[in-house]
């Protein structure tokens, strides 16, 4: 092969850098998972290396179920490879995305979507009553600061949320949280004890469960503490 030579791609539309940021995905993954792993890079805006998706959309792409996909991406969360952005933004980590970030949104854009998603996992549980204060607002942009997932938050407030149910049936009636700190031991517990995706899905099964049982009064204000 002269010099001259030069390798061409018969569809260079939609071409990919697989390079070592996907081996690396290749080496930490299951062969499930980093399939979709791989339809997120293909998939992906380059300059910023998110995607915006449904997991019914990124499903029916894939041929998987919905379910199957959420498990999948709580996975790609827990092993680093992505974050959740905002609602269905899903953003492929730096070590894993083989090109250069550029950003067109002002400063702090990520951490006010980030405070909006703690939001609205805390406000969605019955078993809270609160408007979401400053002081809510100040407690997740301190998660935010301090590398806390969206998806470590979640659980949190669902174990939180399940604990306090219990109180619940077993007491017959209890004071409902006001504030966001009332997860704070839990945020960290959540990050240092990791536990299967199967898990996660009962707990949050048990939530709803509890949620939607009939007669499932809605406790009274209101509960500041452990």
């Amino acid at each position: 092969m002269t010099q001259k030579t030069r390798f061409q791609l018969k569809h260079p539309t939609g071409w990919f850098a697989a390079g070592r940021e996907v081996a690396c995905a290749l080496q930490l993954l299951s062969d499930a998972n980093f399939k979709l792993f791989l339809w997120l890079c293909l998939h992906a805006e380059r300059s910023q290396g998110t995607v915006s998706a449904t997991p019914e959309e990124v499903a029916r792409a894939i041929g998987k179920s919905p379910n199957y996909v959420r498990l999948a991406l709580q996975e790609l969360q827990q092993c680093g490879v992505c974050t959740l952005q905002a609602e269905n933004i899903i953003q492929i980590e730096d070590r894993f995305w083989p090109y250069q970030r550029h950003s067109d949104s002002p400063p702090g854009h990520d951490m006010r979507s980030y405070v909006e998603q703690v939001k609205r996992l805390f406000l969605e549980r019955r078993c809270v009553q609160s408007s979401f204060t400053a002081a809510d607002e100040k407690l997740a942009q301190s998660l935010y600061q301090r590398g806390v997932s969206l998806i470590d938050v979640e659980h949190a407030i669902l174990l939180g949320a399940l604990r306090k149910y219990a109180v619940i049936r077993q007491n017959g009636q209890s004071t409902s949280i006001s504030c966001l700190h009332y997860f704070s031991q839990l945020f960290e517990e959540v990050r240092q004890q990791p536990v299967s995706t199967r898990y996660w899905c009962y707990i949050a099964h048990k939530v709803r469960t509890f949620e939607q049982a009939e007669g499932w009064s809605q406790p009274s204000p209101t509960d500041n503490t452990n």
